[in-house]
């Protein structure tokens, strides 16, 4: 039985900065370097929160029995602590359930991916879902800055409903100095860009290609698209060219648009793919990073099914400028902020509770009343319809992905945010439930009472002392 792809889906943040705003900001006048603009997550954004956004547009409308979650990332938030486990719990999936992280190499993402097939197709598991995310950061003024952005990809591997099937893999290992970063490094190093193109990407993603042809009998004219990571846009060209492969058979590189999504950027270019692809098409995806790894995928006839959601054209094109370069530094933390004395009375995280109350906290789930079928966020043991009044007649209902609405807000320029001012509004859910939720995503000037919204998991706090990343739900446009 055939083993692949059942579905995708892809996060790409809203922020997007014109690599122009760096070059004036570092006072490079020279109008010459790489082109474009760069995807920038916004400030209550990291690895975990996009991968999630992702694995929730990766099952919109599906119903599969999800029995794994992998989780790729470099930029991994906690040092020690299981960030597919939180993806899990906050996707309100069962738990009897494998989750598994992959990360320090840029290649993790293909990884996960070679794992979760062969996970599958062992039988150990029916439905994988691998998600992969990066937030890498350059120094201020580095190439590293300029060329990395932010993003998530998502996949579901399972047998049944393939939209594409894997033909086959090759793989191909080496310890080469390219990027790294030590246990307490904030910023990417990394050799002489050039040394990284010649030595490195311009010779593993040529083998590994090259490998996969010699391993299955295959040549460039067999495929219909071809993708791999682009760390140079001359060079991209230069090596499809060498492999044989035409400029039409290339597919468009998301350096420009999006920058270098590291981990993710596999799952970017193969939603990429897959929205232009036809049944029978042979796609072959490759990725990089101490090595490289490829992957040879025929399209079925699913594919009509779901390429013409358009998710990775609609995520391309749903953006909004990030102008000022010292926003970007404060997101980032790479400026720091007064916060002044706002903060001191932050509560300590208790734990246990948090434990507790996890389902709550990051599925947001709380309770509907069986006997009037009123939804109640957080849980209630009685319902709060005064003509009901049912107690002890609850059952789970989860709040995350379904649709609101803004019943009133309020625009507070006094307490603290990176990013002013401060909104947040009474959110009713369609079929019943209210309840106070931060807004963001979005400008002052964009909030009006009634406008259709969406739930997002984010970056609430962070409590150095007990090493904890808050998260929690707020309110995002969309429909």
């Amino acid at each position: 039985m055939d083993i692949g792809i059942t579905t995708y889906g892809v996060h790409i943040p809203r922020y997007r900065m014109d690599r122009k705003v760096i070059r004036c900001a570092m006072g490079w006048l020279n109008p010459m370097g790489l082109p474009g603009e760069k995807a920038v997550a916004n400030y209550d954004e990291d690895s975990i929160t996009m991968a999630l956004e992702a694995c929730r547009s990766c099952l919109e409308g599906n119903d599969a029995d999800i029995g794994g979650v992998y989780f790729a990332t470099t930029t991994q938030p906690y040092r020690e602590g299981e960030g597919a486990a939180i993806i899990a719990t906050a996707l309100d999936l069962s738990q009897q359930i494998r989750t598994v992280d992959f990360g320090n190499s840029l290649k993790c993402g293909t990884s996960a991916l070679l794992a979760a097939f062969e996970s599958v197709k062992s039988e150990s598991l029916e439905n994988v879902i691998v998600c992969a995310a990066d937030s890498r950061l350059g120094r201020p003024g580095s190439v590293g800055e300029m060329m990395f952005g932010d993003g998530a990809g998502a996949v579901i591997i399972g047998r049944e409903g393939l939209i594409a099937a894997l033909r086959g893999s090759c793989s191909v290992s080496y310890d080469f100095p390219d990027y790294r970063r030590l246990a307490l490094d904030t910023y990417v190093h990394s050799v002489e860009d050039r040394f990284i193109r010649e030595e490195g990407y311009g010779k593993f993603i040529p083998e590994v290609i090259s490998g996969l042809f010699k391993k299955y009998g295959l040549n460039a004219e067999q495929f219909a698209k071809v993708a791999f990571p682009c760390l140079h846009v001359g060079q991209y060209s230069s090596i499809g060219k060498k492999l044989g492969f035409r400029t039409d058979q290339l597919q468009e590189p998301l350096l420009t648009a999006l920058g270098e999504a590291g981990a993710a950027s596999p799952f970017l270019l193969l939603a990429a793919m897959l929205e232009h692809a036809k049944a029978g098409d042979h796609v072959l995806l490759a990725g990089y990073g101490n090595g490289a790894e490829a992957l040879w995928l025929t399209v079925t006839e699913r594919i009509e099914e779901v390429k013409n959601h358009r998710k990775m054209a609609r995520a391309i094109d749903k953006k909004i400028p990030l102008t000022g370069y010292e926003k970007y530094l404060a997101f980032r933390g790479m400026l720091p902020v007064d916060t002044g004395s706002v903060l001191t009375d932050a509560p300590l995280t208790q734990l246990p509770h948090v434990w507790r109350e996890r389902r709550s906290i990051l599925a947001l789930r709380g309770t509907k009343c069986k006997r009037c079928g009123t939804p109640h966020y957080p849980s209630q043991n009685v319902c709060a319809q005064p003509e009901c009044g049912a107690v002890n007649e609850m059952e789970d209902y989860t709040f995350s992905g379904r649709k609101a609405k803004l019943f009133s807000y309020t625009i507070d320029n006094i307490s603290f945010t990176l990013n002013p001012p401060f909104l947040f509004g009474l959110v009713d859910f369609d079929g019943g439930g209210r309840f106070v939720f931060q807004l963001t995503d979005c400008e002052a000037k964009e909030v009006v009472t009634g406008m259709p919204l969406v739930m997002s998991l984010r970056k609430k706090y962070e409590d150095p002392a007990k090493g904890f990343e808050g998260y929690f739900w707020k309110a995002v446009p969309g429909e």
